[in-house]
């Protein structure tokens, strides 16, 4: 089976507007279907790959031209100058989980197998699923479940979830799956358990934290006229993209200069969100809720 299989592949490469002497950043190294693609267009310029997830080290490429840091890109700028380099040409970061992670049970981030409930990206991390689960206050729950995964009846989930782990720790998917089954939909139990192991992993992994960092690293690193290239697959993490790339800040807030002009770091280079085609959803259905993202920096 393929470890991953690039999304939004050409698109996304082809947004970077590659100088073959440049220097690129791919902030999510997975399989390594982008960077391989990126690779083929650089002559003598360089791409430094990232990834918290060293299962991916075995993918990674023996070409001179390409380094491979295997640590969160939230600290992207400072690994960037560590390699040599005061500014990148361009960033490119495919955000989410990669087919692998779901697909290996052991990882706990899938509701299809059974299995520990551990959901970490970077195993050298701490806090697992099973953490979350067993040792946040109700109120807490609530607030990650309704915020993270947009779970409507949040309240009713996180009440049989506290009743279930006074009488047992949660400790597995399966444990977990019959703990909540009482609230799960009938006919959208795929959405709904999908909303809520999201919730859990976004929190595991601190991702929309380690976003709004990344966002930050990449606008002090890129030159200007490099390419932030952004791919997303949920309602909130795209939001801080857009806002990010449209005013500067999270919020959203466009501000202005004393002569009226907006303060911005970035211009859209698509105005309009790409999306895949009918037949990559077809070929790679977890392509379906891909939203990619160009801009450039002023």
């Amino acid at each position: 089976m393929e470890y991953h299989v690039p999304v939004l592949l050409e698109e996304s490469v082809a947004g970077l507007n590659i100088d073959p002497d440049g220097v690129y950043l791919d902030l999510t190294f997975g399989g390594g279907g982008h960077a391989r693609e990126i690779l083929k267009r650089l002559s003598e310029g360089c791409l430094i790959g990232f990834d918290q997830d060293s299962d991916t080290l075995e993918n990674v490429p023996k070409d001179d031209r390409f380094i491979f840091v295997n640590h969160n890109f939230r600290y992207l700028r400072n690994f960037l100058r560590y390699c040599g380099f005061e500014h990148a040409d361009g960033i490119l970061a495919d955000l989410g989980v990669s087919s692998h992670e779901f697909d290996e049970a052991e990882r706990g981030f899938s509701f299809r197998f059974d299995a520990a409930l551990d959901m970490r990206m970077n195993r050298r991390n701490r806090l697992k699923a099973t953490d979350v689960l067993n040792t946040y206050t109700e109120e807490s729950l609530i607030h990650l479940f309704r915020d993270y995964g947009e779970v409507e009846n949040a309240r009713r989930l996180v009440s049989l979830i506290v009743k279930g782990r006074e009488e047992k720790e949660i400790a597995r998917s399966d444990e977990f799956l019959q703990v909540i089954a009482p609230c799960v939909p009938k006919l959208k139990e795929k959405k709904y358990l999908a909303q809520v192991f999201q919730a859990l992993r976004i929190e595991v992994n601190g991702e929309l934290e380690a976003l709004e960092d990344m966002l930050q690293q990449a606008e002090m690193a890129l030159r200007p006229g490099g390419r932030l290239v952004i791919i997303t697959y949920h309602s909130l993490e795209d939001r801080i993209v857009k806002n990010f790339l449209k005013s500067g800040n999270f919020e959203g807030k466009v501000e202005k200069d004393f002569y009226g002009r907006v303060k911005k770091s970035f211009e859209l280079v698509n105005r309009k969100v790409i999306v895949p085609t009918e037949e990559e959803v077809d070929r790679n259905p977890r392509a379906r809720s891909a939203k990619l993202r160009i801009a450039e920096k002023l």
